[in-house]
């Protein structure tokens, strides 16, 4: 078996590779995968040019400005898509938010926050290194919080926020977190790549075939209900042709440019050649 280290986060956009774990496709494509769940995206970059991770499933943003300062990462599927959601408080309208908690910078929570707050009129940002502390600020008393599934639907569902605003708003078929290696790691194992890939693919479309099955799954990794899983899945599920979609994804570039977060928008941050053979031969 050829052992592949991946380093996974929390949230919906992960949930093919929780399966891919948790039934077997991992296994069936002819790898041991020795699996980890990260605190936060923003620790795994280095751990993938030490070496010590050979897969991420993490921000495509991350990886583009990775490939803007010359760093070995390169995004390889998609997963994400259209992934964050604007919660505020019950009651709250739009006009009215004053104060929004925000995670680290760079990541699509922060820039669907920063793409739609050009039309609010807040007062106040709340920076947080985590999107954990980003929710629990919103629970102390920020007017609204971005974050991705299955969290906002739990706050929902428990009556503590409704969701007014997600990416797809700003920028359709936008891309969250995808599937990255390094550029070392397909130059020199292509066949692990396309086999990680494989494995992947399949994963999200058990997500879409079997959706209570997969809820069940990413329940395990994620810390919450089953039920809320399965009704975040409604409004965002996986999909490995996110990173298709070069005009949203150029938009959300010049942004980052915008802010300062690029000092020039980089190219070749994608190879898609190996999902682009699974979906052609299907």
């Amino acid at each position: 078996m050829d052992v592949v280290r991946i380093s996974l986060l929390r949230g919906v956009c992960q949930t093919p590779a929780y399966v891919a774990e948790a039934r077997g496709l991992f296994a069936a494509a002819g790898l041991e995968a020795r699996v980890d769940v990260a605190p936060t995206a923003w620790v795994v970059p280095q751990r993938m040019a030490e070496g010590s991770l050979d897969f991420a499933v993490l921000p495509w943003t991350r990886v583009a400005a990775a490939a803007a300062e010359g760093e070995d990462l390169i995004a390889v599927c998609g997963s994400g898509c259209e992934e964050v959601a604007l919660v505020v408080r019950p009651g709250l309208e739009l006009a009215a938010v004053r104060s929004v908690a925000v995670p680290h910078e760079g990541g699509m929570k922060d820039l669907t926050a920063a793409g739609l707050m050009k039309s609010l009129d807040v007062e106040t940002t709340i920076r947080l290194p985590s999107g954990d502390a980003a929710i629990v600020a919103f629970l102390g008393g920020a007017d609204a919080a971005v974050m991705v599934e299955p969290y906002a639907t739990l706050l929902e569902m428990r009556g503590l926020g409704r969701v007014l605003r997600r990416t797809g708003d700003v920028w359709r078929g936008a891309p969250g977190c995808s599937l990255a290696t390094t550029r070392r790691l397909l130059r020199e194992r292509p066949g692990t790549v396309r086999a990680v890939v494989r494995a992947f693919v399949a994963g999200a479309q058990h997500v879409h075939a079997q959706p209570d099955d997969a809820a069940a799954i990413a329940s395990r990794y994620i810390g919450v209900g089953a039920d809320v899983c399965r009704r975040a899945f409604d409004a965002n599920r996986p999909n490995v042709r996110a990173l298709h979609e070069h005009e949203a994804m150029d938009r959300v570039l010049d942004l980052m440019l915008e802010l300062g977060y690029l000092s020039e928008k980089p190219k070749d941050f994608t190879d898609l050649r190996f999902v682009e053979e699974l979906l052609s031969a299907r």
